[in-house]
């Protein structure tokens, strides 16, 4: 009964999915749109596996009698059940499981058991033994490479019943990296950076805003070598990077995986799982400052435990696990009884109410206490404070997987609960929360919505992620993380409507977050609905990861709706048996919805369910359009330029009636190559860049030549080619991140971003040996976000005024050398992307402090006649993040205002004349549109990811209102 309510900060754009090695390869002529293939990258499968068929791969017909369903792009099945096959008796499940797969080597495919696959959890439940293995390739780890089996044991005898499953039989990838782990942590910050803030420009951006020698805000910690299931497979460092937000100040835990030959960035996620979108263990008996609750204190006999009580948000009285603190003269948060008898930890609730939600994601705040009172009744403090809601809830939900599923705790060992309650945003209400792979943390709430621990199914939504993280594992990202936040949604509501008493077939019953309002009805406040009837066909959405982690959210009830008719067909008790029995044996990390529904079915098999209710099962995944080949039913408006590029965190350009974008092979292992054509699909693609492993990205064209960046081992340079031939030249080159490459003629301009977040424009004239910064790369200024056009760059400029810094915007004639700083009509904090044309200079400006609506502002090349063409009030104001403008229209990236993951919530194409009329959408398909540019007139180019392979696509006028 309850859902996300933060439009989790996931940065910048990703069009895509991954990597590559060099090899040659012509290109492909335009075609129309329409669906690119049967298997789907990204969004629309799973996280990196390769969009090859698996039949192409798959082992050859036999006469073996086992049920099993190939895999994808792997000659290995993905599931494999219907069978009783004796394996060895004596030793460990690990090797009796391994053993099977060697001795049945014609039907799985792996060549050495012993050597490739290394255990990692074995679940014995009775006489059911769960073995899960992950691959490895020439001893390093293969993402998401996880192989399950399951087997019995019964008087003596082992018998294995079933596996299921990811092991890549195509890997080939030399393992010997080319970059090592400080150039690739420091790639993967300022990959971190460019996501969360490239797009922008504000006083974060200023290096002496902070001091060079201060320590930046986000910092990478290098997890080791991977290897990404891309094809013959993709070498990436894995880092992850955390810290604060430089310019919001949200918390920032991303999985960032660099390549190591080259050290480009190719894949990258946020590993914060919200409810609307590791540490030290706990130091045993800790208190103020020290990191959570740990194990109770060593005493005979019974826990040293008391009861007490308290009311809840709803004014009811609830009992509570408490425990006596006689340093403290109190009785705390402290629950001792639930895992008295096995591991002995706890189950505790903590006081956050003074912490930022930042200080809470990936760590332990100092300072706090446990939720404390004189009396074991505790006061109404504690219960506007949400801390009774959340101790009681996190009781309930601990019972329900020890007495429904036999589980202790989240981890199945009897883990340390701890709840951190009441955090806010830099002091304003915060409004979501989280699990962070350790603990729950909850949002303060506001006027109108609770404390986010006031909702039962929030509670169970958290506490369920961090099961689902000591089961299958699956990726908090692209469809396996919405797999992910379906079960926690299906777990979270299920637990909260049976503790209600509420009837599966209540109009209210498959709300998320209806009990979080102070005010608005359950339905009005309701943030996701498992009844809303969402199928594949109709309302799934592709998109890069920069919006909603790939669509965790986006997408998440299309399945967890087809597991809450099951529970509603089938009542709630079998229903939960064969979710939980799917999640724990048979799901592995990257499975997607078709994975997903394999895995019930055949959890449903096991358990023994009569066919008219497999029957019922099978019906529920059709229902939502989750059957084989989905993928082919998702339809779209525009003229496919050029089709599954497969790349990630790379743009695109337009401009003299030539485009140019990065490509990778169709498996996405090679590096990225440059290619352009024409924007009418005439004529063959050209390759510009060399193939020579480095990644060639963010290309731009003015129908002369294209310029971009090179990311390889020693650095990053800006390259130029004229489309009619000839050699690549190499323009400039450094070891900070480059972006917003723009060409006119014979002048090429571009920004530099450093470790720390300082960020300087600049520009070169033919035969230019360094660049000339518009800023004179001051450290008291900041420049970014150019553009050129009609002989003059744009830029967004950072610049101290008195005691504090302005936004504006520069405009230099690059003939005169003049400069015009143009008016602004209030004070903005933020400057988005410039555009500017022969008469005109349009910019994104953000000067209120609100959700994150811009104003789309334009003015006159000299600076008078300043207009917004969208304003950043009212109730069509737009969350802008990106422009591109022609002499005819200007073409804004947007989001429509709304609380609720939707398609509205994505990122879309908004056309507006030059005098701000004739607003109207460009494209009505319903994935993500990203990365656009201006073409000529009305035309634009942009990266789409409705069919979830990432295409570049093209109109040539608005497609209107789009209903």
């Amino acid at each position: 009964m309850s859902p996300d309510h933060r439009c989790s900060g996931v940065p910048a754009r990703t069009e895509g999915e991954s990597l590559r090695k060099p090899r040659a390869r012509s290109g492909r002529p335009a075609t129309k749109s329409g669906i690119a293939g049967a298997a789907a990258l990204l969004g629309a499968a799973a996280l990196v596996v390769s969009a090859v068929p698996g039949q192409a791969l798959a082992a050859p017909a036999g006469s073996d009698p086992a049920e099993v369903i190939p895999g994808t792009g792997t000659s290995t099945p993905s599931l494999v059940d219907g069978i009783r096959e004796g394996a060895k008796s004596t030793g460990s499940a690990a090797d009796a499981a391994r053993g099977h797969l060697a001795d049945k080597k014609s039907r799985y495919r792996i060549a050495d058991p012993g050597r490739d696959l290394k255990p990692v959890q074995t679940l014995t439940t009775g006489a059911s033994e769960t073995v899960r293995l992950q691959q490895k390739h020439r001893g390093i780890d293969v993402l998401g490479g996880q192989y399950v089996v399951r087997m019995e044991k019964k008087d003596g005898k082992r018998v294995v019943t079933g596996t299921s499953g990811k092991y890549f039989t195509a890997l080939k990838a030399d393992t010997k990296a080319e970059v090592g782990e400080e150039l690739a942590v420091q790639r993967a910050v300022n990959a971190t950076l460019a996501r969360i803030g490239g797009k922008k420009l504000d006083k974060s951006a200023v290096a002496a805003q902070r001091g060079l020698k201060a320590a930046p805000r986000l910092t990478g910690t290098a997890r080791g070598l991977v290897v990404l299931p891309k094809g013959a497979g993709v070498l990436a460092h894995h880092v992850t990077v955390r810290g604060t937000d430089p310019a919001s100040g949200e918390p920032v835990l991303r999985e960032v995986y660099i390549d190591a030959k080259a050290g480009y960035p190719v894949l990258q996620y946020s590993a914060i799982k919200t409810f609307g979108a590791s540490t030290a263990a706990p130091a045993a008996g800790a208190s103020e400052g020290k990191a959570g609750a740990g194990k109770a204190p060593e005493e005979a006999g019974r826990h040293p435990g008391v009861s007490g009580s308290g009311v809840k948000l709803d004014g009811s009285t609830v009992e509570l696990g408490l425990y006596f603190d006689t340093a403290r003269g109190e009785y705390l948060m402290r629950d001792h009884a639930r895992m008295w008898d096995s591991s002995k930890n706890l189950i505790a609730t903590w006081d956050a109410h003074e912490k930022d939600a930042n200080e809470a994601s990936g760590r332990w705040p100092e300072g706090i206490k446990e939720f404390g009172s004189k009396s074991p009744q505790f006061p109404k403090e504690a219960t506007e404070a949400g801390a009774v809601d959340a101790h009681w809830a996190a009781g309930k939900v601990y019972d329900y997987y020890k007495k429904v599923h036999g589980r202790d705790s989240l981890d199945g060992r009897g883990m340390t609960i701890n709840s951190l309650v009441g955090v806010t945003f830099f002091g304003m209400p915060y409004v979501n929360a989280f699990w962070d792979g350790t603990k729950m943390v909850y949002g303060s709430g506001d006027k109108e919505y609770k404390t986010l621990s006031a909702d039962l199914d929030v509670v169970g939504h958290e506490m369920t992620h961090g099961v689902v993280e000591n089961t299958a594992g699956l990726v908090y990202a692209g469809q396996s993380g919405a797999l992910n936040e379906a079960i926690a949604d299906y777990f979270g509501n299920a637990i909260a409507v049976d503790a209600a008493g509420m009837a599966m077939d209540h109009p209210d019953a498959g709300l998320l977050g209806g009990d979080l309002c102070r005010t608005k009805s359950p339905r009005q406040c309701a943030i996701r609905d498992l009844n809303d009837g969402a199928t594949t066909s109709k309302n799934f959405l592709g998109v890069s990861f920069a919006n909603d982690n790939g669509g965790v959210h986006l997408n998440s009830t299309i399945f967890s709706g087809a597991l809450w008719d099951i529970r509603e067909d089938l009542g709630r008790t079998l229903a939960d048996k064969i979710a939980y029995k799917a999640l724990s044996e048979y799901m592995t990390p990257l499975d997607g919805f078709t994975e997903g529904r394999n895995a019930v079915i055949a959890a449903a098999k096991a358990l023994k369910v009569p066919a008219k209710d497999m029957n019922v099962v099978k019906r529920s995944f059709n229902a939502h359009g989750i059957v084989p080949n989905w993928e082919e039913a998702l339809g779209v408006d525009t003229d496919r330029l050029f089709g599954r590029l497969n790349t990630a965190d790379t743009t695109v350009g337009a401009g003299g009636g030539w485009w140019s974008a990065s490509k990778s092979n169709d498996d996405g292992t090679e590096a990225y190559s440059v290619w352009a054509g024409r924007t009418d699909g005439k004529g063959s693609p050209k390759l510009m860049s060399p193939n020579d492993g480095r990644f060639h990205v963010n290309p731009a064209t003015d129908g002369k030549s294209v310029v971009w960046e090179a990311y390889g081992p020693a650095g990053v340079e800006v390259l130029s080619r004229p489309l009619a031939g000839g050699p690549v030249k190499k323009l400039y080159a450094t070891t900070d991140l480059v972006r917003g490459v723009r060409v006119e003629g014979a002048v090429v301009t571009f920004e530099t971003m450093d470790s720390f977040g300082a960020r300087h424009a600049g520009y070169l004239r033919t035969g230019d040996k360094e660049p000339t910064w518009v800023d004179g790369r001051r450290a008291d200024l900041g420049s970014a976000v150019p553009s050129i056009g009609g002989g003059r760059i744009a830029y967004a400029k950072a610049y101290p005024e008195g005691d504090s810094y302005r936004m504006g915007v520069e405009v230099l004639d690059l003939a005169s050398g003049g400069r015009t700083l143009m008016p602004q009509l209030g004070t903005p904090q933020t400057i988005g992307q410039t555009a500017v044309t022969g008469k005109h200079v349009y910019w994104l400006a953000d000067e209120v402090v609100d959700q994150g609506q811009t104003a789309v502002r334009r003015a006159n090349a000299d600076g008078t006649g300043v207009v917004d063409l969208s304003k950043e009030k009212g109730d069509d104001a737009l969350y802008a993040s990106d422009l591109t403008a022609s002499e005819a229209a200007v073409t804004v990236t947007a989001q429509l205002p709304d609380v609720r993951y939707r398609n509205e919530s994505m990122a879309k194409l908004w056309q507006f004349g030059v005098d701000g009329g004739a607003r109207a959408r460009v494209s009505c398909n319903r994935g993500e549109q990203a990365a656009a540019a201006a073409a000529g007139g009305k035309q634009v180019v942009w990266l789409d990811g409705t069919t979830g392979y990432t295409d570049l696509v093209t109109r040539t006028r608005p497609a209107g209102n789009c209903g």
